[in-house]
């Protein structure tokens, strides 16, 4: 029997916010259903996701006077200029303005869905210099060019302002179920 199918409802007191250290805490009752694991003790549910909700797709907008500005180039050829804040980085600009950038390690640079060309080899030469693990999974990358980077590791920075990025026509994402024995 799975730990869904075994779910019993836990009452939990909980302190209301009335509460102060000298009055009587006033407690509330409620119904939460908690799974059981296979000892039989109850845990409750985790979120879908191990990181907070606030980070995913939340950047915060550039103050007047400091906006640094990223050109996409999506695969179709249209072009997105946004501006964005010294420090986001480009799959976190992509995901939070919905361009079609994967990110399938959430930036962990173990992945390289996130490949983007950068347009200007003269800005290319301005970005840090890539590291061996991000060399690494570059080597993945479909259609690698000689200014190609992972979008998790590409950081804005006042030297980036006006950065030309394309993303390339596909991406090659790796899964344990790509080298599964095939019947």
């Amino acid at each position: 029997m799975s730990i869904h199918t075994r779910a019993s409802i836990a009452t939990l007191r909980t302190c209301s916010p009335q509460h102060s250290p000298i009055s009587t805490p006033h407690y509330t009752t409620q119904k939460r259903v908690y799974p059981r694991s296979h000892a039989g003790t109850l845990y409750p549910r985790r979120a879908f996701s191990a990181t907070s909700a606030v980070a995913h797709g939340h950047l915060d907008p550039p103050k007047p006077g400091e906006e640094l500005y990223v050109t996409f180039v999506d695969k179709e050829g249209d072009e997105h200029k946004i501006a964005v804040s010294k420090g986001n980085n480009l799959l976190e600009i992509a995901q939070t303005y919905d361009i079609e950038m994967e990110g399938a390690c959430e930036g962990s640079c173990s992945c390289s869905t996130c490949h983007v060309i950068v347009e200007d080899e003269a800005m290319y030469d301005k970005m840090e210099e890539a590291s061996d693990d991000e060399n690494d999974m570059l080597d993945l990358a479909f259609g690698l060019t000689e200014t190609s980077r992972l979008g998790c590791q590409v950081v804005m920075s006042k030297e980036l302002d006006g950065l030309r990025v394309r993303l390339p026509s596909m991406t090659r994402n790796m899964q344990a179920s790509d080298f599964s024995k095939k019947t």
